[in-house]
């Protein structure tokens, strides 16, 4: 089974960022300190700089960041436009990082952090001359980035020492619940940082970034973060799918005066008219107004007398909403033609069907009487 160390919290990650940007002299362990080990090796600063801002930033492996070589990083110093995009990255606003060959791909690009340049260059500038020394990958013949004294630095380095020395100097402890901070939970933190940024990488630009050959082993890293899960979930609208907001004017005049229970005073505001109807809620004509005789047209006088007044107030009330309903709201003209059907003979609140209220409309029509429940 495939393991993969997982990502540390963002409050301990980002205290530990904060030590190796700010890694001094006096952090590293010197000869007869309690940390200090036998036959270890006092790197220099700048060395030992570069090396804890590529783990903090770059994303690579332990073995990925030893094989590097010199002259890994080349800026780019002028702006570039972005294909297919009216956007520009500005110049040096990145450095590109050259990868050596590793487990799952060739050898490739990747962008990171200026800062990491930046330390890179430092150490660059005052490494020792050295030698070419055999790359364990590929055999051939290279200048190791992190070489000292004419030997790569060890592979326990990082996370027996250097790593130790920034969990000091950050305040943090060297384990949590899932288990010690190693080299690797870097690549796991950055990978699910950049996944749940607020413009995120995209599952593929991941993989592409972190040098894998499927996304299927970048999914172990790409993990969704319960913020932006919360997120994602509110925007699906899973409660604003099932209930429907109404806007419900009350008419304070009435209720304070004692006369809303002979009264309408409560009035559902259905865009094309309002319902009188006290418990509209309940009412299966809601979505399809039947027009009985609880509704009030918005082009009637009354209405417009309601609409004048000042003291009414306004309120929203969620709506639950059926199956046949959503479909309404939801998928256009067929659904609502369907619905209508549907409640053709179902009571309205005031006693008549739609079908009988629609008689009744077309009789007084043909008796040239004014209609009074429909418009």
């Amino acid at each position: 089974m495939r393991f993969c160390s997982s990502s540390l919290a963002d409050d301990i990650w980002a205290k530990l960022v904060w030590a190796g940007l700010n890694l001094s002299a006096d952090d590293l362990p010197k000869r007869g300190s309690p940390r200090w080990k036998p036959r270890s090796i006092s790197y220099p600063i700048e060395l030992c700089r570069a090396l804890a801002v590529t783990w903090l930033f770059a994303g690579l492996r332990n073995n990925e960041i030893r094989r590097l070589r010199v002259g890994c990083i080349r800026w780019q110093r002028d702006d570039v436009t972005i294909p297919g995009t009216n956007e520009t990255l500005v110049a040096d606003a990145v450095c590109l990082l050259d990868v050596p060959v590793n487990k799952t791909s060739t050898s490739f690009t990747k962008p990171v952090d200026r800062v990491v340049g930046e330390a890179i260059a430092a150490w660059e500038k005052v490494r020792p001359q050295g030698i070419k020394l055999p790359d364990p990958k590929t055999g051939e013949l290279v200048d190791f980035l992190f070489l000292f004294r004419l030997t790569v630095i060890g592979k326990s380095y990082l996370n027996k020492v250097l790593i130790p020395v920034l969990c000091q100097k950050a305040g943090v402890p060297r384990s949590d619940v899932r288990g010690n901070i190693t080299s690797h939970r870097a690549r796991s933190t950055i990978a699910s940082q950049l996944f749940n940024a607020k413009e995120p990488m995209t599952l593929f630009e991941l993989q592409e970034w972190l040098g894998h050959a499927t996304p299927t082993a970048t999914q172990h890293y790409a993990k969704i973060t319960p913020t932006k899960l919360a997120k994602s979930y509110s925007h699906a609208g899973y409660f604003t799918r099932n209930l429907r907001a109404n806007e419900v004017l009350v008419d304070q005049e009435l209720v304070r005066k004692g006369r809303a229970t002979n009264e309408p005073w409560k009035f559902y505001d259905l865009g094309h008219g309002y319902c009188t109807y006290d418990f509209f809620d309940q009412c299966p004509h809601r979505m399809a107004c039947a027009k009985c005789s609880f509704y009030l047209p918005k082009d009637s006088t009354k209405a417009q007398l309601l609409e004048a007044k000042a003291n009414l107030l306004r309120l929203r009330q969620d709506i639950p909403l059926a199956d046949a309903e959503l479909s309404a709201v939801e998928d256009g003209l067929t659904a609502y033609e369907q619905l209508l059907a549907k409640l053709a003979d179902v009571p309205t609140p005031a006693g008549p069907t739609p079908r009988q209220l629609a008689c009744g409309h077309l009789v007084q029509l043909q008796v040239g009487e004014q209609p009074s429940l429909c418009d």
